[in-house]
């Protein structure tokens, strides 16, 4: 995937969470490089796209999921640039959650299976609509198109 401020934001997110539950300092560490060095991307990206050196086509890069709309309500992605960061932040949480449940699979009763496993899909095209969203926002920004 071509680097948006989308992507680096969903990395952040991510990032932050490993953070969150790490049990070990030489990954704390990592981590803590990690979070560094993509506040420094997003920085830059964000001058970069205000300065005009990221061409406008290159500031999203939609997911174009394909899937079956009906029986798939999603909560609309709405609002600033903040609030659909801290939309996607509250998605990659939750989907965090729904994967440890993956992993203890054999575990789970039988009749509660595919709710996790809906629950999984549900959630990756939410946090891809936050994706999409954070780089709409940015290229509207970048075009005049904002509010």
């Amino acid at each position: 995937m071509a680097e948006t401020l989308g992507s680096l934001c969903d990395k952040l997110t991510i990032v932050k969470l490993k953070q969150w539950h790490v049990d070990s300092e030489a990954k704390r560490k990592s981590l803590d490089a990690q979070e560094v060095q993509l506040r420094q991307e997003i920085d830059e990206y964000v001058a970069d796209a205000v300065a005009g050196a990221i061409p406008l086509e290159r500031l999203s890069f939609a997911a174009n999921k394909i899937y079956k709309k009906e029986g798939h309500a999603l909560e609309v992605v709405a609002g600033t640039l903040g609030n659909v960061f801290s939309q996607l932040a509250e998605v990659n949480c939750r989907l965090w959650h729904e994967q440890e449940k993956v992993y203890n699979f054999e575990n789970i009763a039988v009749e509660m299976k595919d709710a996790v496993i809906k629950q999984l899909a549900v959630l990756n095209l939410q946090r891809n609509q936050c994706i999409d969203r954070l780089n709409a926002i940015v290229q509207d920004f970048i075009t005049g198109k904002h509010a």
